[in-house]
């Protein structure tokens, strides 16, 4: 009798063990993925394509899901919705680090597994980041400066959320890149909450009281077109090709500043990419065939009109 109970209990393991199993490989169609972005910018749409494209391709549920402003307690309620909806996984842009570290921890304790891509929230118990390693972007972006200024001058830092940790990571960065330059400083560190017009009156706010200010840093996506639209004003517009520039990201409006000499280098990272990352690298996660996923650098290219028609994302 007792052999009997020992054969019943092994059989009722491995049947509990078969339909954990079994629950663990949900169907690729059945599986539901959200990614966020921080606000709606055209970084976001090149994202959005890359993300959804993936999805296309494997065969999920997919749904882009965009804050309506960059407070955190916006993006900590889009995932506490997701949540309670029961989507297999959520890939975030993060806006705000601290604020979703208990959510993302929630959704992880729900079953739903959580990457960060392109801005990441370290000790949010996410499963990995995806995007550009921003410190290594930075120190390039410090080199980049450097060169065009011959290692001398008055630098300032146009940025996005103060509080973004790829964008102080940037911040960061350009710090590290510029110490083996002690003649050049950074006069300057101004936030825009990543919005255009706040943009340009910081930025013209900055010039006007750095008048021998050599070069700008633009760190988030507004800071190249922000610039570019304040040297084509008539009282900036004799620094135009003066003022080094340098931006991130290639959006319309600062591809165009490269074209006409208003912005002198973008750091271009690599949207489309971390979006069918982000998807493809959920996916594997809720099928269990990845366990132990790692950050991922996507990289960065510097671009200038020499190569402005040749780099790829």
């Amino acid at each position: 009798m007792k052999g009997f109970n020992l054969a019943l209990a092994a059989g009722a393991a491995a049947m509990s063990l078969a339909m954990v199993t079994i629950a663990q490989a949900k169907e690729v169609k059945d599986i539901s993925v959200a990614v966020i972005p921080k606000v709606a910018v055209p970084f976001f749409d090149d994202c959005n394509t890359g993300a959804k494209t993936a999805s296309d391709k494997l065969g999920i549920k997919y749904q882009w899901v965009v804050p309506q402003n960059t407070q955190g307690s916006t993006q900590v309620q889009i995932i506490e919705d997701l949540i309670s909806k029961h989507v297999d996984g959520i890939a975030i842009s993060v806006n705000e680090p601290k604020s979703v570290e208990n959510v993302v921890k929630r959704a992880e304790k729900a079953g739903i597994k959580v990457l960060t891509y392109d801005s990441d929230s370290p000790k949010s118990g996410r499963s990995m980041y995806i995007g550009t390693s921003n410190v290594s972007a930075g120190e390039t972006m410090a080199e980049t400066m450097a060169k065009a200024l011959d290692g001398k001058g008055e630098v300032a830092i146009i940025t996005g959320q103060l509080g973004a940790v790829n964008l102080n990571e940037r911040i960061s960065g350009i710090k590290k890149g510029l110490t083996k330059y002690p003649d050049i400083k950074i006069v300057e560190t101004q936030g825009t909450d990543d919005d255009l017009a706040k943009g340009v009156s910081v930025t013209e706010t900055t010039l006007r009281a750095h008048p021998q200010l050599r070069g700008i840093f633009g760190v988030s996506q507004v800071g190249g077109p922000a610039v570019a639209k304040v040297l084509d004003t008539k009282e900036f517009g004799a620094k135009k090709g003066q003022l080094e520039v340098l931006a991130f990201d290639d959006l319309p409006d600062t591809v165009k500043g490269v074209k006409d000499g208003t912005i002198q280098g973008i750091m271009v990272q690599r949207p489309v990419t971390m979006g069918s990352l982000a998807v493809e690298h959920l996916v594997a996660q809720i099928q269990g065939t990845e366990t132990a996923p790692k950050d991922i650098d996507t990289g960065v290219t510097v671009v200038s009109k020499d190569n402005l028609g040749s780099y790829t994302k």
